[in-house]
């Protein structure tokens, strides 16, 4: 299933274009839950193992975990480094890696990142910004880890779409509660 994702764009301008193309109304722990789950089982289906995190710039965590069995502690770090990516220059972490043509080294020195700052940030693809509208900057982060960086923003994209032709008839059924 991951083999049949399309090869994502390299253009920084299209990169751009497509975060822009998914910022949302508002964005809730409901509609976590449900890219989340999309991204599980897109995952699950594809035999791959990945941790899926989602969270809001104010470090609040509205979705983690695994697709299933067989990662490794070090993909907990890859989350981080890919959130904090994202929060810091609000792009996906696909989009700095296209920038960078992938080198770590390019990026930290084109940000001039002290030695220390270096492991906390990351262009290998597969964080991806949350975007609301009529708000200033990036509001949350999807990360997939545990991936190669083209494929785990491959699924990113593929699942935030799957969710954005859901949306329209998604109702909660808290909100089709009447309260008595």
């Amino acid at each position: 299933m991951l083999d049949q994702l399309p090869s994502p764009t390299r253009s920084l301008d299209d990169l751009a274009r497509e975060e822009k193309s998914f910022t949302f109304s508002h964005f809730t722990c409901e509609h976590a839950w449900v890219i989340g789950n999309i991204l599980r089982n897109a995952l699950r289906t594809a035999d791959a193992p990945a941790i899926i995190h989602i969270s809001l710039a104010a470090h609040q965590t509205l979705f983690h975990a695994p697709s299933m069995p067989g990662l490794m502690p070090d993909d907990e770090t890859w989350v981080t480094r890919k959130r904090a990516t994202v929060l810091r220059w609000g792009h996906s972490t696909w989009y700095m890696a296209c920038k960078f043509g992938g080198s770590e080294r390019s990026f930290a020195e084109h940000y001039g990142l002290a030695a220390e700052e270096k492991g906390r940030y990351t262009c290998e693809g597969g964080g991806y910004p949350v975007f609301v509208k009529g708000v200033e900057g990036v509001v949350g982060a999807i990360v997939v880890a545990g991936l190669e960086g083209e494929q785990a923003h491959g699924v990113v994209v593929k699942a935030v779409e799957e969710y954005k032709e859901l949306r329209n008839d998604f109702r909660s059924p808290m909100r089709s509660m009447t309260m008595k």
